[in-house]
C-alpha cells in the first residue's frame, strides 16, 4: 500500500495538515504564514518535517512559487475537504459564546476599498474587538475561496452565480473630471467621442487591463479608448495629475466630488454618467459563513439601513 496511507496516527496532528492544506491552497508560503499567524520559518519546517515523516516530497519550492508534487496533489484533494469541515465546525463552536472572534479575510478592488469599506472598518472592529480584520486591495478577479478569503467585493456583472451576495452602498456613478486650466486652454468635449482628441489619464487594472471608457445616455452606450498621456494603477496619482492640468480623468464620483465642489476640478458630460449599483460583499453559498463573517454582515446590514435613512431613503 501506498506510504501515503499508511502513516500511524501519532505521526501527523491537526496543525501538520492545515499548514500543508494552507501552503496547498494559497500556493504562497508568506501569504499562509499570515493566515496561520505563524512565521514563514516555522510553517516551512513544520512542511519539511511532515514530509520527512511521510517520506514523500509533497511540494516543489522556488525562491518565486510554490508547486504541488503527485503526492501533494493527491494528500490536498483527500483532507482539504476534512479541514475545511473541522475548521467550521470549530468556528461555530466558538460562535456559541456569542462573541464572534478570529480572522476575517476579505479581498476588495481598491475603490470599494477607499469609498465604500473604509468608513465602515473602525467602527466595526469597535463593535467586534475579538475580530482580527484583514482586507487586501486587488483589482483583479480571483476566487476568494482558493486564495484564503472568507469573502470578497466586486461589481455585480462580476459575481459568480453561486455566491451569496449583499449590497455595499447605493448606487454610484463615474465622473469625468480635469483642471479648470486644462479645460480653458483646451475646451470641454460634448461627447464622449471628442476625449479621442484630448490627452487623458489612465487606470490600468490587475493583469494589465486598460479598460475602455464606458458613457451611457437615453439608453445609449458609448466606449471610447482615449489616448492615454498617463498611465497608473494608483488612483492618488491620477488625481493630482488631473489637478494639474494634464488631462481628462474618468474615476469614481467619490474620488473627485470635493476637488470638484471647491473649484479645483471641473466636472463635464456628467449627462453621460449614468448611475450603476455599488458594490457587493459576496461570499459560498455552499455552508454556514463563519461568526466573524456572520457578524460582518449583520453589521453591514445595519450599516445600510442607517445610511438610508441618513439620505431619506
Amino acid at each position: 500500500m501506498n506510504r501515503l496511507f499508511t502513516i500511524s496516527n501519532n505521526e501527523l496532528d491537526l496543525r501538520d495538515l492545515d499548514a500543508f492544506v494552507a501552503v496547498a491552497r494559497t500556493r504562497n508560503f508568506r501569504r499562509s504564514a499570515r493566515e496561520s499567524r505563524v512565521s514563514v520559518s516555522s510553517l516551512s519546517q513544520r512542511l519539511r518535517d511532515m514530509e520527512e515523516r511521510l517520506g514523500v516530497r509533497l511540494v516543489n519550492r522556488t525562491t518565486r512559487s510554490v508547486a504541488l508534487t503527485e503526492a501533494g496533489e493527491l494528500l490536498l484533494a483527500g483532507v482539504g475537504p476534512a479541514i475545511s469541515d473541522v475548521s467550521e465546525a470549530l468556528d461555530r463552536v466558538r460562535g456559541l459564546g456569542n462573541v464572534p472572534s478570529g480572522r476575517l479575510g476579505i479581498n476588495a478592488p481598491p475603490p470599494a476599498i477607499d469609498l465604500v469599506l473604509a468608513p465602515m472598518v473602525a467602527p466595526f472592529i469597535e463593535a467586534y474587538p475579538q475580530i482580527d480584520l484583514e482586507i487586501i486591495g486587488e483589482s483583479s478577479f480571483i476566487d476568494i475561496v482558493d486564495a484564503g478569503f472568507d469573502a470578497g467585493v466586486r461589481y455585480g456583472e462580476h459575481l459568480a452565480q453561486d455566491m451569496i451576495a449583499v449590497t455595499l452602498s447605493p448606487p454610484q456613478r463615474y465622473a469625468l473630471v480635469a483642471s479648470p486650466d486644462y479645460v480653458a486652454r483646451h475646451g470641454k468635449p460634448r461627447h464622449p467621442k471628442d476625449l479621442l482628441d484630448h490627452r487623458c489619464i489612465r487606470i490600468r487594472f490587475g493583469r494589465g487591463a486598460l479598460l475602455d471608457w464606458e458613457f451611457e445616455k437615453a439608453g445609449r452606450e458609448v466606449k471610447v479608448s482615449p489616448p492615454a498621456k498617463l498611465i497608473v494603477n494608483y488612483p492618488g496619482l491620477a488625481q493630482r495629475a488631473a489637478r494639474d492640468g494634464l488631462g481628462f480623468w474618468l474615476t469614481f464620483e467619490g474620488y473627485v466630488r470635493n476637488g470638484v465642489k471647491s473649484g479645483a476640478l471641473v466636472s463635464v458630460l456628467d449627462d453621460w454618467c449614468a448611475p450603476f449599483p455599488g458594490p457587493f460583499l459576496y461570499y459560498p453559498s455552499r455552508r454556514q459563513p463563519p461568526p466573524a463573517l456572520a457578524a460582518f454582515v449583520a453589521f453591514v446590514t445595519e450599516w445600510r439601513k442607517r445610511e438610508r435613512k441618513k439620505s431619506g431613503g
